[in-house]
């Protein structure tokens, strides 16, 4: 036996042993243990809904009579009861054996019956098509909706006020069923692939969050919905080469920045059907969007907010539902973009005055305005965003909502009084320090309060808003914790960072167990950067957070840096001083960030300093390896958009304006343009079923860095969607690939 063959031997029963020991080690972390078992899986609490009166809410639980059944179970908060209000036995079909698999239900206006949502199938995003059956919890009869219509066809269905009929869309086309003799009216005619009643086409429903795009008047005798004619719009096509013999396409309206729009209109019609009365909102429907409607208090009217294409001016408007008339009752105004507030419409008085945010004063704030919009009082006094309004306790006057006034990666509880008077009052125990959620019962009393923070998994409580105190423990995880607590783990900190004209940025940093602060250690960077999103959050982590802790096991420090631009509760400057400079002012603050720490902190090495990222976070890598290819050593770019003209014109043109003017912002703002400066290790990662980020981008990139001779490495995911999940052992690969391509480039010594 040579000397060379014993050594070699010798470090693979090593290495073999190590492998083993980390297997089998509790506070050691390995891939399979994060993405091939469940043993970090934290248990939520689901399927719950409050009833009107708001005392109580109703939950989905799993049977103890019926194998595989679902009972739906009532729990009483004032009186601590239980009760089961719907058997597993009365869902099932007649002529069948199991039960109805409930995955959304809806009560009608006087609880006497229940809308079933079943047999879901995925578009885009969501399952949002299925089957819908109608319990009469009088009789306990279960009615399939949709006469002929073929399974799993039927969308967003909704109980007329009066309960006596139920809408819904199926293949684009708006129907309304009577449920008394089962007659489906069609109130639409012309829907097709391309023209689209009730629903939306994808750009809308992925950067507007339109979905369910159709709401019964308040009489029961009227529907009003959007129709989106994308007919002008180019097809995307994605090629599937794996499931069958030659090439499955799938064509996608898909409207790239700067080209054709769907044309957008509201419409009101008759529910027993007739012909539509088109509100008269602009002449030019192709250039502009209608991101939110609804009916006014009344039968009569309806509200919606009219946004520009260019999206920096947003109409609210009052249009008759008879005559298409409109009118302006206000309008929002901004240099960069108006974010848009699209969630139902909160009324006040009667229907006298209704709530709004705005940025108008350097703050997202509320505002409470009357209905003709000639009057609008501040509500939430102070230097500080309102994240989300959560509700509104009229009779007692009070204004619940989600801020953070002194720490941008926490949120809480607030409220505040209706008419804006006294101070603001924290609702959430200043020992939960974190991130906190809510989901208020209607009448403001009651709420499911879910908090986490980073390396603590969430808890869920029922609290009692009113009074500040914890009613009970609904999951609080601790065992889970346990779990995570007991892990091999250095320091976990929230630090600040100094770039430079008076910007200081906030980011996190993980240390390594036993970490040496006389040693250099290499640092992976994880960044977002992006309007849609930060990663700088005190919140529980899930995967990513396992996984960085994984790394920091191995030896590496992993940090993150909220750059200008993304959406952090630091008023409207921060988030829109990145306007026309998506890429440029990002990666300028993260290499300034890097610099600053490199002095700050002598313990990381400078010539081991990596990053990664994914989608938005994908492209910010891109932009860093290219355009300050001296820093970074190495990069790991998921699902990016390489060239910024081949995303979608409502996300892209909000941030950038319109490419045909403003050619060179496009051009700046693009990785792809910097190509040619990369120097270090660079590992592209795309889904090519990706219909969001479509893999034509990284394809782009690709030609330009071999033109440009520069080496690279990339791995494609054939038919992986924008989240690269589907397919057996997927994600598990992934997060192997990332790691081994790590090790390999960014080795933990030299």
């Amino acid at each position: 036996m040579t000397r060379q063959f014993r050594n070699t031997l010798l470090l693979l029963c090593f290495l073999a042993f190590a492998a083993f020991a980390q297997s089998t080690d509790p506070t050691l972390l390995t891939i399979d243990r994060i993405f091939n078992s469940n043993e970090f899986g934290a248990q939520g609490v689901g399927g719950f809904r409050w009833l009107k009166s708001g005392d109580a809410y109703t939950k989905i639980e799993p049977s103890a009579t019926v194998k595989g059944g679902t009972d739906l179970v009532s729990y009483d908060v004032a009186k601590n009861t239980r009760t089961i209000l719907i058997f597993a036995e009365k869902l099932i079909p007649k002529g069948e054996t199991a039960p109805l698999r409930i995955a959304g239900y809806e009560w009608s206006a006087d609880n006497s019956q229940m809308l079933i949502f079943t047999n879901t199938k995925r578009v885009w995003r969501l399952n949002t098509l299925g089957d819908y059956w109608v319990l009469d919890l009088n009789v306990w009869k279960l009615k399939k909706l949709g006469g002929d219509a073929k399974p799993s066809t039927l969308m967003f269905a909704k109980f007329s006020p009066d309960g006596k009929k139920v809408g819904y869309v199926r293949e684009n086309k708006l129907y309304v069923e009577n449920l008394a003799d089962g007659k489906i009216t069609p109130l639409t005619k012309d829907g097709s692939k391309t023209l689209i009643n009730g629903t939306s086409d994808w750009v809308n429903e992925e950067e507007l969050g339109l979905r369910d795009c159709w709401r019964w008047s308040p009489d029961s005798k009227s529907i009003a919905y959007w129709q989106m004619d994308a007919s002008g719009i180019k097809d995307f096509i994605l090629i599937n080469n794996t499931d069958e013999l030659y090439p499955k396409l799938t064509y996608i309206p898909y409207p790239k920045a700067g080209t054709t729009n769907a044309a957008v209109r509201v419409g009101v019609v008759s529910a027993s059907g007739g012909a539509t009365k088109w509100m008269k909102t602009s002449n030019d429907l192709r250039n502009n969007y209608i991101a939110m409607m609804d009916w006014t208090d009344n039968s009569n009217e309806i509200i919606l907010q009219h946004l520009n294409r260019l999206q920096n001016t947003n109409q609210l408007m009052i249009a008759d539902a008879k005559t298409g008339n409109v009118k302006t009752i206000l309008t929002e105004k901004d240099e960069a973009w108006v974010d848009v507030d699209n969630p139902r419409m909160i009324w006040l008085d009667g229907g006298k005055s209704f709530l709004w945010t705005s940025e108008r004063d350097g703050w997202q704030h509320v505002y409470k305005v009357s209905r003709d919009g000639a009057n609008t009082k501040l509500i939430t006094v102070g230097n500080f965003d309102v994240v989300s309004v959560q509700s509104v306790d009229e009779a007692g006057g009070w204004l619940y909502y989600i801020a953070s006034p002194d720490n941008a990666t926490q949120r809480y509880l607030y409220r505040t009084k209706l008419d804006g008077s006294g101070t603001i009052e924290k609702i959430t125990p200043d020992a939960q320090k974190g991130v906190n959620s809510y989901n208020i019962s209607p009448n403001s009393r009651w709420a499911f309060h879910t908090y986490s923070a980073f390396g603590k998994v969430p808890n869920y409580e029922l609290v009692d808003v009113a009074n500040k105190t914890l009613v009970k423990t609904m999951v609080d995880n601790a065992p889970l914790q346990a779990k995570i607590d007991q892990l091999k783990k250095g320091t976990q900190e929230f630090f600040k960072v100094d770039v430079g004209e008076g910007v200081t940025l906030d980011g996190y940093m993980i240390r390594p167990p036993n970490f040496d602060p006389n040693k250099k250690y290499p640092i992976l960077f994880h960044v977002y950067g992006e309007p849609a999103s930060q990663t700088v959050m005190d919140s529980w982590g899930g995967t990513n957070y396992l996984w960085h802790t994984m790394l920091a096991q191995q030896g590496y420090i992993v940090a993150s840096i909220d750059n200008r631009g993304t959406p952090a509760p630091k008023g409207r400057a921060w988030r829109k001083s990145t306007y026309r400079k998506i890429g440029v002012l990002s990666s300028q603050d993260q290499a300034n960030a890097v610099k600053a720490m490199l002095v700050k902190y002598p313990f990381i090495d400078a010539s081991r300093v990596g990053i990664w990222g994914w989608s938005g976070g994908g492209s910010s890598t891109l932009n860093a390896m290219f355009r300050y290819p001296d820093f970074y050593k190495m990069g790991m770019s998921v699902a990016p958009v390489p060239d910024m003209s081949l995303y979608d014109t409502i996300y892209q043109e909000r941030y950038m304006g319109l490419p045909q003017t403003n050619v060179e912002d496009y051009k700046q703002g693009s990785p792809v343009t910097f190509a040619k400066n990369l120097k270090g290790d660079l590992l592209v990662v795309h889904g090519t079923g990706d219909d969001n980020v479509h893999y034509q981008g990284t394809e782009t990139l690709i030609n330009e860095l071999v033109k440009e001779n520069r080496q690279f490495t990339m791995m494609a995911y054939p038919n992986r969607s924008h989240g690269i999940f589907e397919g057996e052992n997927t994600t598990r690969h992934l997060y192997t690939m990332l790691t081994k391509y790590l090790n390999e480039h960014l080795p933990i010594t030299r």
